[in-house]
């Protein structure tokens, strides 16, 4: 990723805003659910997950890339706990993140290196894991957990 990415949001109705990303594309909608909202789009929990697994899942795929091996197709999994900080307002806890890759693990060339380092590349999880714990596993098409290794 390079650069200074923007976002802008125009509110539609209430807590529902319209998110370009790009000009020349339909924005994304986010909403908060009721009582404030009417979930007529994702809240800004789900696209906060939303981009610490796409960031994973991506950097993931590009180490697989470099090695030449096709880990497709891939579907990612993210959850968050929320609960109240010590002041008593809610908080984005932890953050689940599973990746599951199309096919079997063993079929994959050079899969411990790749799993070793490819969190390392990610610039959202790395940012986000900052302030917020992101718990990462990888999973094969034979439901076998990669990562980390049991």
């Amino acid at each position: 990723m390079s650069g200074n990415p923007t976002v802008r949001l125009k509110q539609q109705a209430d807590y529902q805003f319209a998110i370009f990303y790009s000009e020349e594309k339909a924005p994304i909608m986010g909403d908060e659910p009721p009582p404030l909202g009417k979930s007529e789009g994702a809240t800004p929990s789900q696209l906060l997950i939303a981009a610490v697994a796409n960031c994973l899942s991506d950097s993931l795929l590009f180490a697989l890339r470099k090695f030449k091996q096709a880990p497709e197709p891939i579907e990612t999994l993210a959850t968050c706990e929320i609960g109240r900080n010590e002041q008593n307002r809610l908080r984005i806890l932890s953050i689940r993140v599973e990746i599951h890759v199309g096919v079997p693990g063993e079929s994959l060339e050079n899969l411990d290196r790749v799993l070793a380092q490819f969190q390392e590349f990610c610039t959202v999880s790395s940012s986000v894991g900052a302030g917020i714990p992101v718990n990462v596993f990888v999973i094969d098409s034979l439901r076998k957990q990669l990562y980390p290794a049991i």
